[in-house]
């Protein structure tokens, strides 16, 4: 009960980039009776979080976020939502980010692993826990269950088994979360740009297989050694309508490893598309 009451009274900060996932851990946060401050991201957070105590903010403004979640008590901090990195020239640094510089510049550069890591020891040498979205609002995590109508067949657990593979060999090079595969061959691995572009590079690679059917998985899953305090991905209903746009067959995702956005809505729209979509125990299709 001391536990409970004491992460009940623990306030929470919120640096939160585009999509629905800030408001979501947001709303679980209150749910719980947790006092809360959202620091939105100028031109990626959407203006859905002015619904709670907030302030906008640039990349540069180290010193405004330090110096009000301090004064609100919210030592607790995630991390939450897409985010273009910044280039460094186009930062605008208030004081706090001018005696940090040379930390503000290391996280410009590397991969994304290096430099999420960068930020997260940042915070915490400044006093702040920095937890996961998935730690604030565990039910957005992905189960291993089969969460449509339509279950995959034979040749999609292949194409499945075929995309872990391939991300966890590119994981370890800080490359991508994700992959798209048919008939046992690989049509495109996220890269920079993101699931939704690399899903638009699958609309004219898809043709030759789909033969007038659905054909294809898109997977995805965690990096191996990723940090899983800011970046698990995430799928929602606009990842539906890409991978129909594309032509797959269906969607996997590794359970405990993927946070979904508006889970009704993704599956409803799934179902609609005529699409699976199956949370898999990775170390099932380990094993088999």
């Amino acid at each position: 009960m001391a536990t409970s009451q004491h992460a009940q009274r623990t306030g929470l900060s919120i640096i939160a980039g585009g999509g629905d996932m800030p408001i979501a851990v947001a709303r679980a946060a209150q749910a719980a009776g947790r006092p809360l401050h959202i620091f939105g991201i100028s031109g990626a957070a959407d203006d859905a979080i002015e619904a709670f105590p907030h302030d906008w903010i640039n990349f540069g403004h180290i010193g405004r976020i330090l110096s009000v979640a301090r004064a609100k008590n919210c030592r607790e901090l995630v991390i939450v939502g897409a985010v273009r990195r910044p280039r460094f020239k186009d930062l605008r640094i208030d004081f706090g980010a001018l005696i940090n510089l040379p930390s503000l510049f290391g996280w410009t550069v590397g991969g994304d692993n290096s430099v999420l890591t960068g930020i997260i020891r940042f915070f915490e040498s400044k006093g702040f826990t920095v937890v996961g979205a998935h730690e604030i609002a565990p039910e957005l995590l992905a189960g291993p269950e089969i969460f449509t109508r339509k279950k995959p067949g034979k040749s999609d657990k292949t194409d499945i088994s075929v995309g872990l593979k391939v991300i966890r060999a590119l994981g370890a090079l800080d490359v991508g979360q994700a992959a798209v595969v048919a008939n046992r061959y690989v049509l495109a691995v996220e890269a920079a740009e993101g699931t939704d572009r690399m899903l638009e590079r699958c609309k004219d690679l898809n043709r030759w297989w789909k033969r007038g059917r659905r054909s294809g998985v898109l997977i995805k899953c965690a990096k191996p050694g990723q940090e899983r305090r800011i970046d698990l991905p995430t799928v929602g209903p606009e990842t539906v309508s890409r991978a129909a746009d594309a032509g797959l067959a269906g969607i996997a995702i590794a359970a405990n490893d993927v946070l979904i956005i508006n889970r009704d809505a993704f599956v409803a729209a799934a179902d609609a598309a005529g699409l699976f979509v199956i949370g898999i125990d990775t170390d099932a299709v380990d094993s088999e």
